[in-house]
Order: structure tokens, then sequence, then C-alpha cells
């Protein structure tokens, strides 16, 4: 290969290189805490939801600190494989926490 224009060349290097750190920075989901991870089992109790589950969560529990209830909602689904939002009394759900 043959560089005829290095100008050129450098330059669409340079864009490529900067293409290529914005998308790795935007798509990544490092997280730089080191804090290990937890969890701890509840029982749910007659007229428990997801949501007000999640709600306290959210204010009680340091894992959860500054995230929004949909999110930890959806969190605790996966967790604990449950397909739906639908549960039962006396189910044991598992719960990240620090």
């Amino acid at each position: 290969m043959i560089i005829v224009n290095k100008k050129k060349f450098f330059r669409g290097l340079l864009i490529i290189a900067g293409i290529i750190f914005f998308i790795s920075i935007f798509f990544s989901n490092i997280s730089f805490s080191h804090q290990d991870v937890t969890t701890k089992s509840i029982a749910v109790s007659k007229g428990d939801t997801l949501w007000s589950i999640a709600k306290v969560e959210q204010e009680q529990n340091n894992y959860y600190e500054g995230k929004d209830v949909r999110d930890i909602i959806q969190d605790i689904k996966q967790i604990n494989n449950l397909q739906s939002s639908n549960l039962k009394t006396n189910q044991v759900l598992e719960i990240p926490t620090f």
C-alpha cells in the first residue's frame, strides 16, 4: 500500500480512532467499584408488589442508590428469573446488596 497524501491518511486514522473511542465509552458498562456484591433473601408479604419492594430498596439499599425504580424492578426480575411482575405470598426473592 502506497500512501499518496500522508496528511489525509493520518487525519482519517485520527477520525476513525476518535469514533472507536467514543463508541467504546458510550457503550461501556464498566464499574470502577471494587465492592463485593452479596444478596439478601426477602419473603414476599401479602400486598407486596415489585414496585413497593423496589421503592424500599431504592431508599434503604446502597446498591440501588440513585437508580430508577423501574431499573430496580428489572434487576430484581432478572436476578430471580421472573417472567412477570406477579408475586406470591411467602415467595423468596434475592436482592443484591453491598
